[in-house]
């Protein structure tokens, strides 16, 4: 298993990435679908606690195939398996978010680990085939090994220390990497990640297309009036429309200079990931409450997709924009949407409010860039080097 170099030119996902990718869909809807039925149930704590504990679980498992495979993709046989083991986790994984709603973790552990026990004989395999990088090899499958085993144990522990060691363990496991990076760290392709990114983005935002239309359908079906349903999905789609814009206006890589940034850029996307993710849910409740099939009232019901949105907004303008950025318009407008978006959830309309904010964002970015990413070309991204010292 030799290392990928950090400088190829033309990295780009693999089939085998993408059919990766694909699986961890169930995952995601099956989380989205579980936080709406909470929500609409008016189980908001309790909804909430669910759906970050569970989208923890999926995020955590893909970045970390994610990472590996831009540092040891080498689509042999051996590497092949492997990752069908992982998806098959990831299926046992979505089997399970429903009884993790409930409080019983038993089968997202049980996927959790299978996943990760596959990536620890990946890890084992690069540090036996990669001399120079073995110390950071063996340190990422020493941890992840060893908390796995914690994973397991903390299923036996009585209630009152289920969230004290929850919290306890997803520290561990988001120390892991800063931890086995700080010898000569494993090496990773910046254009490779930001487009694996990317494309998870897609996959949640298309969840919130597909969660839409479901629930557009079934309120159909139901006999309820089509214009109010019709104008909501118009407006529904407006936003998932300006949320794909606003996060691909910028050229993710450029930002990517160093392993530092790197990570807290990638840690950062849990934000993003789970607050588009729960945009879809969100749209199914405004269409519960336009249907009278939800306990919430107006404001709550606005709220479940006007704070995802502005939880969005505020992640991008964090990991893509920057508040010292130097198109002022911008740094300044992302903040400024993300306010009026919340200020939408007492008005009368809020999933329309929202629409015509996040339409007003798209249209300041393009008047204040001209139409061109900042804070450069294209051109001027693939001539920086593809890593920073």
């Amino acid at each position: 298993m030799r290392a990928r170099g950090d400088r190829e030119t033309h990295r780009a996902a693999t089939p085998l990435e993408l059919f990766f990718d694909l699986c961890f869909v169930v995952a995601v809807a099956q989380a989205a679908a579980a936080l709406h039925h909470a929500l609409a149930e008016n189980h908001i704590g309790t909804g909430v606690f669910g759906f970050l504990t569970v989208f923890f679980a999926i995020w955590w498992a893909w970045l970390q195939f994610t990472w590996f495979a831009s540092a040891y993709d080498t689509d042999d046989v051996p590497y092949r398996v492997a990752t069908f083991v992982q998806i098959g986790g990831a299926l046992v994984l979505a089997s399970g978010v429903g009884r993790a709603f409930d409080g019983d973790f038993t089968i997202i552990v049980i996927g959790c680990v299978l996943m990760r026990l596959a990536l620890v004989g990946q890890w084992l395999r690069a540090a036996r085939s990669d001399p120079p990088r073995r110390p950071a090899a063996l340190r990422y499958a020493l941890g992840i090994a060893v908390l796995q085993g914690c994973w397991v144990a903390r299923l036996a522990l009585p209630e009152n220390l289920l969230v004290p060691s929850l919290l306890v363990l997803v520290l561990g496991e988001l120390a892991v990497p800063v931890w086995a990076e700080r010898v000569r760290g494993t090496g990773w392709h910046r254009r490779h990640i930001a487009e694996r990114y990317g494309l998870f983005t897609i996959i949640v935002l298309g969840e919130v297309v597909l969660a839409t239309t479901n629930a557009v359908r079934e309120a159909l079906e139901s006999g309820h009036a089509v214009g109010s349903l019709v104008s909501l999905a118009v407006a529904a789609l407006v936003i998932v429309f300006s949320m794909w814009w606003l996060y691909f206006d910028q050229p993710a890589h450029e930002r990517l200079t160093s392993l530092r940034i790197a990570m807290t850029w990638g840690y950062g996307h849990l934000l993003i990931f789970a607050s588009a993710a729960a945009v879809g849910a969100g749209i199914e409740v405004a269409i519960d409450y336009d249907t009278h099939a939800t306990h919430l009232g107006g404001v709550a019901a606005g709220m479940a997709t006007t704070v995802p949105v502005a939880v969005f907004l505020l992640a991008v303008w964090l990991m893509h924009i920057g508040p010292r950025n130097e198109c002022r318009p911008i740094a300044v407008g992302f903040p400024a949407a993300a306010a009026l978006v919340l200020a939408a959830s007492f008005t009368g309309a809020p999933i329309h409010v929202t629409a015509g904010v996040l339409v007003a964002l798209v249209a300041t970015v393009v008047i204040a860039t001209h139409g061109e990413p900042e804070p450069g070309s294209p051109e001027r991204g693939r001539n920086l080097p593809e890593r920073a010292a």
